[in-house]
Order: C-alpha cells, then structure tokens, then sequence
C-alpha cells in the first residue's frame, strides 16, 4: 500500500500510462474515450472494490462461487438506466444462485435513493465513483465524463468472463434476453 503522500503521483503515472479506447462507444452519435483495458471473454475476472449505498466496501470475490451479471450503467437517473435497473431487479427475483450487481459512478447517496423510491431489493447496486476500479479494470470507464458505459458482464461461479456487451450507443438498451439466456446456461 502507498503512503498517502506518495498516491497523488503514483496515480498520475499510472493514468499517463493507461489504455484510452476510442470508437468503441458513442454518446448521441459522437464518439467517447474509454479508459482501460478492455474485458473479454474467456479472461479470469478482476476483482474490483466499490462501495455500497450505505458506504461500506463492497469486492467482487464477495460472490465467488456463484454466477454473478454485472449492469454497468452510466447514470441511474436517466431514463434508459433505470429502466435496465428495474428489469435485472425483476430477473434477479427469478434467478436462484445469480447475483445480479448493478454498478455506475453515481454517488451511493443517489442509488440509495433510487432503490428506496423505486422498490430495488433483489440486486446489489454500487457505487463507483470514488476509486473508479471497476471502470478501469474492465475497460468501462468513459473519460470525458467520468461515468460508466452501458453494458452487461457475466462471470461464471469460477470467476471466468463469458459474456461482454458494451452496448455501442449509451443511450442504447442491452440485449437483456441473451445476457438472462447465458446467465440461466451457466447454472
């Protein structure tokens, strides 16, 4: 672990360093820089902290073991990112041994809120804005506006990757039937 003092710089460098992919996503058409390397298929999945509406640490070898699907979205106070919220807190009630994992950059104080006022309980959601780990362990971080990218994630109960979508548009929907049908194959 870095002295305190000493992180500030370290991650500098390590941002100079990082992969920028670009083309890959679109934000209204326009194309955005995403930080990372990219997740694939096949690969062991990274662990990856973030942190709870109620500000504990959450990893994801907390659910080792199990199949987990990873709802990467960059706002749950946009319309299509709710929707995609209500519909993996809907499958999640049907899906025993899958955890589902709701993950954007929004602050856990809004995620708490949209949970409350919506009636999100079957799901896990996180927060990753303030180490951005996810983002830029899986590639999914978005430079320009320090948000996620809109995509699905499956990881197997021995932590393999077997599905990635990175939905090309933001404001596009996910294919949610193929990412359910994998999940439901892994079990």
């Amino acid at each position: 672990m870095f002295h305190n003092s000493i992180k500030p710089y370290v991650n500098c460098f390590q941002e100079a360093i990082m992969k920028r992919n670009k083309n890959l996503v679109t934000i209204d058409g326009k194309p955005v820089t995403l930080m990372g390397k990219q997740i694939k298929p096949n690969l062991q999945a990274k662990n990856f902290f973030a942190v709870y509406p109620d500000l504990t640490p959450m990893q994801l070898s907390d659910f080792s073991g199990k199949v987990k699907i990873i709802s990467s979205l960059p706002s749950i106070d946009t319309d299509v990112c709710g929707e995609q919220t209500k519909r993996f807190n809907l499958e999640a009630s049907k899906l025993q041994d899958v955890q589902v994992i709701t993950i954007s950059c929004d602050l856990p104080f809004a995620l708490k809120r949209f949970c409350a006022a919506e009636g999100i309980d079957k799901l896990v959601t996180v927060s990753d804005h303030k180490d951005v780990d996810f983002g830029i362990k899986y590639g999914f971080l978005i430079e320009e506006h320090r948000t996620l990218a809109r995509g699905i994630i499956i990881i197997d109960q021995t932590d393999l990757v077997r599905y990635v979508e990175l939905v090309r548009e933001v404001g596009d929907h996910p294919n949610y039937d193929k990412a359910l049908r994998i999940a439901r194959e892994l079990l």
